[in-house]
């Protein structure tokens, strides 16, 4: 505006101090410019996109996120513009890659996630199934308790106050007649007395157990051999603080060097220090057991996930349940493309706006890459199409 108001004084000046009709139209052009702004599009879902929008999709080995999409339809198959395309998933022999991407692309339409700012790129992190060693009896050995959910801790759904918290939710306990935060981990790991008789299990390493609340799920050798499973149940209702971005602000380990195994080697040389560093993260999780691993761990959504075919989200940014397009690097490879369709099927405490932890499944192989997985990376998600949805369902 100010520079329009500037062109038109300068236009109004006498004839021999007038601005030429071509440096006038330059000033004109320049101030329109100026007065156009270009609002980045809000954080969350964002415009629909072609196919051949979507970076890599051909590529993908499709037939392989099946299982995935056929759990997701477990819980998802009663919900808006899901039913119908949910019995054409279970109805149909399981398809070859090229049958598996038809189908995706006849039932979904692809949507870009922005972040705030209208940011097309967030953090890409893993998770992973780690095996702990433990007993049913604590001794000199087994000396770290996981805990159940305590008959204390309250949970209070914020959508029946306001409806504008919807599905927002906080925890605490009661304080005589008062609700009061409940336990953070340095008064329960400091005073076993807090929950006692909730134990479920004995862990033979306290950093082990410290790492299981981070994952939210794990398996569990005994004494005899058997496995069983751990999964995440409940939370303290304390924010999660990550110890490495402590560690990376008082100079410890170098922004490239925090990963998992930094950590548990900096915890390890630092015996004298590192259950103050613990005591730093507030948040502490309860869990229940499963007799046998099964399936696998089960997330938010509450089926099982799927190795390198499910991850966890914001539902704020996309819903629980949907298939994303996630494109990223291999971790620690960032000249290597990791590009593959998955699942929303849980979330963290971690896991905030635009963002993404994939789970990797168990084992060695997965431990390495979760436990250095920190990448840029970018989403799309994909929405079954409403006009589709609402048809018979029936096979092209």
């Amino acid at each position: 505006m100010i520079t329009l108001l500037f062109c038109a004084a300068l236009s109004r000046r006498e004839k021999g101090e007038r601005l030429t009709r071509h440096a006038l139209i330059i000033c004109l052009s320049v101030a329109l410019a100026s007065c156009t702004t270009v609002k980045p599009p809000p954080a969350g879902v964002g415009e629909a996109l072609d196919w051949r929008q979507v970076e890599g999709w051909e590529q993908d080995a499709h037939a392989e996120a099946w299982p995935a999409l056929l759990r997701s339809c477990r819980v998802m198959a009663s919900r808006p513009n899901w039913g119908h395309l949910c019995r054409a998933a279970q109805d149909a022999p399981e398809p070859d890659h090229a049958g598996a991407r038809r189908f995706f692309e006849r039932w979904f339409t692809p949507h870009r996630l922005y972040g705030p700012g209208g940011q097309r790129t967030g953090l890409v992190t893993g998770y992973y199934e780690p095996l702990l060693f433990g007993s049913f009896q604590p001794g000199p050995r087994y000396r770290y308790p996981l805990y159940g959910p305590p008959d204390t801790l309250l949970s209070v759904e914020l959508g029946g106050l306001h409806p504008e918290l919807k599905g927002r939710r906080v925890r605490g306990r009661l304080d005589g007649s008062k609700v009061v935060p409940f336990y953070s981990r340095r008064e329960i790991d400091s005073d076993r007395s807090l929950l006692a008789g909730h134990e479920l299990v004995w862990i033979d390493d306290r950093d082990a157990v410290f790492f299981l609340h981070i994952q939210g799920s794990g398996r569990i050798r005994l004494p005899d051999g058997r496995l069983i499973g751990a999964g995440y149940s409940d939370q303290n209702g304390h924010p999660y603080l990550a110890i490495g971005r402590i560690l990376l602000q008082r100079g410890e380990l170098k922004r490239e060097d925090i990963s998992l195994f930094s950590i548990r080697e900096w915890l390890r040389n630092h015996p004298d220090e590192a259950e103050a560093l613990l005591f730093r993260n507030p948040s502490y999780v309860f869990f229940t057991l499963r007799e046998s691993p099964g399936e696998g761990p089960v997330g938010s959504l509450n089926v099982p996930l799927t190795a390198q075919r499910s991850i966890a989200i914001d539902p704020r940014w996309a819903g629980l349940g949907f298939p994303v397009w996630l494109s990223t690097n291999f971790p620690g490879h960032p000249e290597r493309p990791y590009r593959r369709l998955v699942f929303a099927q849980d979330t963290g405490g971690a896991i905030t706006g635009l963002r993404a932890d994939l789970f990797w499944g168990h084992g060695e192989h997965a431990e390495r890459a979760a436990g250095v997985m920190k990448e840029n990376g970018s989403l799309i998600v994909l929405l079954p199409d409403a006009a589709h949805a609402a048809g018979s369902g029936a096979q092209e």
